[in-house]
């Protein structure tokens, strides 16, 4: 059996374990790299650790620290209410409004984690306050993201359309936009509908505050007050937009220097927001992309994908790939899988059986609609993000629906732009 073989049936393992033992992912995927990379790749530990996904753990880190900070202080409540009043208290719209929040920002040029970095937080306490389903506004959230993902101008367009012309393959800017943002608004709508979307309220939002108060929580007026410490919250999330969006600094070093300097000021409101860091989200996602960090670097992902580009049957082979692009995606960087599929989708586009210009585009939805995958850094930020759920279940939710998207998406945009032949 070859290694690449085994470092797959390695992975299926590990998720029967996890799944069946109620054991940590994060902690099994630490154990099959260290196994895995030692013993049949023979890897050294700093080849291990290279996959260790460092910047995801600081945006982890960090943008739950600076929210937490924001829930613990009231500054999240505050929002929520502004919110509110600003859509005229109609609960059903709040949905909507952070998918297009979502797209506009990657659509004028933010990164798809930074956006959701941004959004997530407070769509999800929104949701914790008025009895949204936190998987209908996090997939909100993550496929507005997608919408607007590749524009022209965009951060995944950009890249994009860049391989393409280094490929010297034909393409059409405007197909790959447009393809993105139709099928993630009709993914976001049919979660709507299904999520329990039509039965929030659209005219006033009376019913969700008498819930909320019956509940426990303190009244719409009492989260109206502007204190020093919600002022200074306010102050740093105006900042973390700013310097992401305008001056491209990342977005968890930022959230983590300033949830410290807020810490400094008040620092009960920091010890309180340490121990609400998910820790065990952090875990799971760092221990599972570093093992999939090993299977990058013992070529298991290049070896199906060139088995597949061999296939003699050009519509299949295009289909496999779609497949290959979402499921690697859902586990690993969305740009990162396209860049390493589009060339291998050259030869037999070459031939002129298949359309570059829906096959490009099939590639770039296959690849970035799988990214409410807890696995994935948008869907890691949902879940890491979302307040008062159980996280388990959340984890579990995300999970199943990402691999629906795993699952159906591949094959309706193979349908839809590939079998066509368009370009």
């Amino acid at each position: 059996m070859s290694d690449e073989l085994i470092s797959i049936l390695v992975l299926v393992v590990v998720f029967v374990i996890a799944t069946t033992r109620s054991i940590n992912m994060g902690a099994l995927s630490f154990a099959a790299a260290f196994g895995v990379g030692e013993l049949v790749a023979d890897f050294s530990a700093d080849h291990i650790f290279a996959g260790f996904p460092g910047d995801l753990f600081v945006v982890l880190v960090g943008v739950t620290y600076l929210f937490a900070l924001a829930r613990a202080n009231g500054t999240t409540d505050w929002l929520v209410h502004a919110s509110i009043r600003m859509v005229g208290g109609r609960v059903a719209l709040i949905p909507w409004v952070m998918f297009a929040i979502s797209g506009v920002l990657t659509a004028i040029g933010a990164v798809s984690p930074a956006a959701v970095a941004i959004v997530a937080p407070l769509a999800l306490s929104f949701a914790a306050r008025y009895r949204i389903s936190p998987l209908l506004m996090g997939a909100m959230v993550v496929h507005g993201a997608q919408g607007g993902g590749f524009s022209p101008i965009s951060i995944y367009g950009s890249i994009v359309n860049g391989i393409v012309d280094r490929e010297k393959l034909p393409g059409n800017e405007v197909t790959l936009f447009l393809a993105s943002l139709v099928v993630n608004l009709i993914i976001a709508a049919v979660v709507f509908v299904v999520c329990g979307g039509l039965k929030l309220p659209r005219t006033a939002v009376a019913a969700a505050e008498e819930r909320a108060d019956g509940a426990g929580e303190a009244p719409a007026d009492a989260e109206g007050r502007l204190t020093p410490a919600r002022i200074a919250t306010l102050s740093a999330l105006v900042v973390l937009v700013v310097a992401v969006l305008a001056f491209d600094l990342d977005a968890g070093l930022t959230s983590i220097t300033l949830a410290v300097a807020l810490s400094v000021f008040w620092p009960d409101h920091g010890k309180k927001a340490v121990n609400e860091v998910t820790w065990p989200t952090v875990l799971l996602i760092c221990g599972v992309l570093t093992y999939v960090g090993v299977l990058d670097e013992m070529g298991t992902i290049d070896y199906a994908g060139k088995a597949v580009s061999d296939i003699g049957i050009p519509l299949l082979a295009a289909l496999l790939l779609c497949y290959i692009g979402a499921i690697v995606s859902a586990f690993a960087s969305s740009v990162g899988i396209m860049g390493a599929l589009i060339p291998l989708a050259v030869p037999f586009l070459a031939q002129g059986d298949i359309g570059a210009v829906g096959m490009i585009a099939a590639l770039a939805v296959s690849a970035t609609v799988v990214d409410v995958s807890p696995f994935s850094t948008n869907g890691a930020l949902v879940l890491a993000n979302a307040p008062d759920v159980d996280r388990d279940r959340f984890f579990r939710q995300l999970m199943v629906y990402g691999g629906i998207m795993v699952v159906a998406v591949p094959p309706v945009v193979w349908l839809a732009l590939v079998v066509p032949g368009l370009g």
